[in-house]
């Protein structure tokens, strides 16, 4: 169940505030509410978290279970990594909680949540958001009354908005388009199925037109392999996705794979350098 407490203080610039504690899953959240009157909500402790140390590497989390996602986010973390991503597997499996399984191992990480939502914008994204996402992903698809109630409950909570470009035709129209809604980062995304199904498929064939056609950042994902993820730097992404295919194989990913922890090191050594 979950409590919310509510402490009411004066702030230095005698403006009245409210904290408002929500635990869930046996983790603590603490969100700022900057005035009575304000709808503004902003988790204490983001400042600390990196968001445009560009260019930023995210590891995906695309395993069915928490203890599988703690494991690798260990080695991700060890490695350097700057974002961790609850992939939609994770979330598929096992609910939010993996997201606030997450944010209380690594609270000063960055938390993507791939829920890649359609519709209930508004509600999923304050759900994510109470369970300690930075960054929640919604689909391009979606309608747009969906994105923009996205757009809203992620500055009442202080979050931030990526928007997927999954199954988009046009993309460089849509990604404008998200960009003009408010959405804060753009995913050029090709699909698994979609590649299997036509192996020429490839986000890098729309990275750079996507990238010059907006002012946010922007990442590409599907199939890629660690050359290309970072060769996408190159064409203009600000983040590079590393995920278990990149660093084993295309249909299997073993968690005890000792490649892991060595290629992955390898990789955030390379981003980091990358001018």
């Amino acid at each position: 169940m979950t409590q919310i407490k509510e402490i009411r203080c004066l702030s230095t610039f005698k403006i009245l505030s409210t904290i408002i504690i929500v635990r869930s899953f046996n983790v603590k959240f603490i969100y700022l509410r900057l005035s009575s009157n304000n709808s503004q909500v902003y988790p204490l402790g983001s400042e600390d978290r990196v968001f445009d140390n560009f260019p930023i590497v995210q590891v995906s989390l695309d395993v069915e279970t928490i203890e599988k996602a703690l494991y690798i986010a260990e080695k991700a973390d060890a490695a350097g990594v700057d974002w961790l991503e609850a992939g939609t597997p994770l979330i598929l499996s096992e609910g939010l909680k993996a997201v606030a399984a997450l944010r209380k191992r690594f609270p000063n990480k960055v938390i993507v949540s791939d829920q890649k939502m359609m519709d209930g914008g508004g509600l999923e994204t304050e759900m994510a958001a109470k369970m300690g996402a930075d960054v929640i992903v919604v689909m391009a698809q979606a309608h747009d009354a969906t994105i923009k109630e996205a757009v809203k409950f992620a500055k009442r909570y202080g979050v931030k908005i990526m928007g997927d470009l999954l199954a988009v035709k046009e993309k460089v129209r849509r990604a404008k388009e998200l960009v003009a809604m408010g959405v804060d980062y753009i995913i050029v995304h090709t699909g698994f199925d979609e590649r299997h199904h036509n192996p020429g498929a490839s986000p890098l064939q729309d990275l750079r037109a996507v990238v010059e056609a907006v002012d946010v950042p922007v990442q590409a994902v599907g199939g890629l392999n660690v050359e290309q993820a970072l060769e996408t730097l190159a064409l203009g992404a600000k983040l590079i996705v590393i995920g278990a295919p990149l660093v084993t194989r295309d249909d299997k990913f073993d968690i005890t794979d000792e490649r892991f922890d060595r290629t992955l090191r390898e990789i955030v050594k390379k981003v980091k350098s990358f001018h």
